[in-house]
């Protein structure tokens, strides 16, 4: 079976095919373009890499939002395996998600090694051979966090002409980040310093970010956290902190909004492309996590769907609570997902904003004053929906980018490495994993500064702070945004039981029906209509799916499976991981 990626990147055009057996060896097409006829001078080059900030990345956002969200319980998908911890080998998201990441890997290779032969501006040449390093880090830093232990595919072209691609061992885990340091430390050598960088572009600091990201990652791998790599992982966040430049946008709401696609506090983003001239150049979130109807091109279907429970107590209110009494002390709650009594002035910007009940209740109430197709009733079985990765209509759109949105195409930035992230990371990388505290300066600074946008001015500066408050705060700041699971996974390499005591403790479930329909629906349909609110016939459903089993849950933090087409072309990938001799790899 054939998968075709169509790229585009301004006047260059890249065409990646794959083959089932060889997704992680996807490279693309060298007929059309090559070293005799493009990157012939510094603009060639920059198109040459533009590319890479969203076009092999498509494929990636299913599984991204399902086992980042779904699986560490912040988000409901009824039925869904990654929901109930039942994911195997043949899940269609899970392929898309593996083939994606490989053909990251491919391109950003290819396009490094074009650059390396380029006789260009050696300043633009470094810059976008850096850019290139930075996201294969990224494709390879997902694949280690994902699946575990997997084969290190340093240089695509070598490996073909070898003919070894359907016998290729995987590599264990711990030297995957290894090769990830490896990576982004050549890419440090090339990317220029840009303090207080927002031209969206991928920079030294931007790199250095995700190098303490990976060190954090990596501290645990062997069962047993090492001390110097927590060290580097806070020298090098405490560099981006101290002297990139970036600072956290003053209010939270506004890092997601689409005139906001190149900000201060983003460190490394999807810039997709709207309206699209190649399939896969676009962000297409919104189509799998807004509720039928939110804009006007019939192309939304997450009504069944929702924030989940366990997500709602963590900011410490539920579905069931009345509106006019909920204590909503977060700001970032209503950024991260909307209950019955939210209204938007972001969204639907030409309808006077978006009103979450209405747009279930009132008919004539959607899109440019057009009839929404809501079909009239709330269907989330947690009462709640997604605001993150959301855009609104194509007014919203054209009123924030120029132009409209279209058919499953946005070109909403999706921020997948931002300064609070690093914040946090310092903030752990200064503790010792469950039950340990620190009082480091630092690490106050930057936790207070967090706490404090999320709730001005009422909240008292913490003198020490905690693993549980900062594993908690990770949360609450980073909701929904596709990073959560890996959390989990960070700290089950070295602390099984918090994870799985953690994870079985959440209400994973929704809420059961009343007598009135879907779940909550009666609740929040009277509510619109009388001012009431009466949840008494309303009850979490504890007998939906059951509790995930430590088995389970520790199978998945271990290692996800990989695609079962994988696995037919190529049966070493079932088998145990092979060590590499890393010092082979050179750029």
């Amino acid at each position: 079976m054939k998968h075709t990626y169509k790229y585009i990147a301004l006047a260059l055009a890249v065409t990646l095919t794959a083959t089932s057996c060889e997704d992680f060896l996807t490279r693309p097409a060298e007929d059309t373009y090559n070293e005799s006829n493009f990157y012939q001078d510094a603009n060639q080059c920059i198109q040459g890499v533009n590319y890479l900030y969203n076009a092999p990345w498509f494929d990636v956002i299913r599984g991204f939002y399902r086992i980042g969200e779904c699986f560490s319980g912040n988000y409901y998908m009824g039925d869904s395996p990654y929901l109930q911890f039942t994911l195997n080998g043949t899940d269609a998201e899970l392929s898309d998600m593996s083939k994606s990441l490989w053909a990251v890997n491919a391109n950003a290779t290819t396009v490094y090694n074009r650059l390396k032969k380029a006789d260009v501006d050696e300043t633009t040449k470094k810059m976008c051979m850096g850019e290139a390093l930075t996201w294969k880090a990224m494709a390879y830093f997902f694949l280690a966090r994902t699946f575990g232990d997997v084969p290190i595919i340093h240089d695509v072209s070598a490996e073909i002409a070898s003919g070894n691609y359907n016998t290729i061992y995987k590599a264990p885990k711990a030297q995957v980040y290894e090769y990830i340091i490896m990576t982004l430390e050549e890419a440090l050598k090339l990317l220029p310093k840009k303090v207080g960088n927002m031209d969206g572009r991928i920079d030294y600091y931007s790199a250095e970010a995700l190098l303490a990201k990976v060190y954090l990652q990596k501290a645990g791998v062997t069962g047993t956290l090492v001390q110097a790599d927590l060290d580097e992982a806070a020298r090098l966040a405490e560099d981006v902190i101290k002297n990139s430049g970036r600072k956290l946008m003053e209010t939270y709401s506004d890092i997601f909004r689409m005139q906001n696609n190149k900000n201060i506090e983003a460190l490394i983003s999807w810039h997709w492309q709207s309206p699209y001239n190649q399939w896969t150049c676009q962000n297409a979130f919104q189509c799998d996590l807004a509720n039928k109807g939110m804009d006007e091109f019939a192309d939304t279907w997450g009504q069944w769907n929702g924030p989940s429970i366990a997500l709602q107590e963590q900011f410490g209110v539920t579905a069931l609570m009345d509106p006019t009494t909920r204590s909503d002390v977060d700001t970032r709650r209503k950024a991260t997902m909307m209950l019955a009594g939210d209204k938007y002035d972001y969204f639907w910007t030409t309808n006077g904003g978006f009103d979450y009940l209405r747009f279930f209740y009132d008919p004539d109430y959607g899109p440019s004053g057009s009839p929404n197709a809501s079909e009239g009733a709330l269907r989330s079985p947690t009462g709640a929906g997604c605001v993150k990765f959301l855009y609104g209509d194509g007014n919203d759109h054209l009123a924030a980018l120029g132009v409209s949105a279209g058919l499953q195409s946005n070109g909403l930035a999706t921020h997948i490495l931002r300064l609070a992230d690093i914040y946090l990371v310092y903030c752990e990388a200064k503790l010792n994993g469950p039950g340990s505290s620190t009082t480091d300066p630092l690490a106050l600074e930057c936790y207070n500064a967090i706490r404090n946008r999320a709730i001005p001015g009422s909240v008292s500066a913490k003198t020490s702070i905690t693993f549980d408050e900062v594993f908690k705060e990770r949360n609450l700041e980073l909701a929904l945004e596709g990073d959560r699971w890996y959390d989990y996974v960070r700290v089950g390499y070295y602390n099984e039981d918090y994870v799985v005591n953690n994870i079985q403790a959440q209400k994973r479930n929704g809420y059961m029906e009343g007598a009135g329909g879907f779940s909550l629906d009666t609740v929040y349909k009277n509510y619109y209509e009388t001012g009431n609110w009466n949840t008494a016939d309303i009850a979490y459903n504890e007998n939906q799916y059951p509790i995930p089993s430590k088995n389970a849950i520790l199978a998945m933090v271990k290692a996800v499976p990989f695609p079962s087409e994988d696995v037919v072309y190529n049966p070493n990938l079932e088998k145990e991981a092979q060590e590499y001799d890393l010092t082979r790899f050179t750029y």
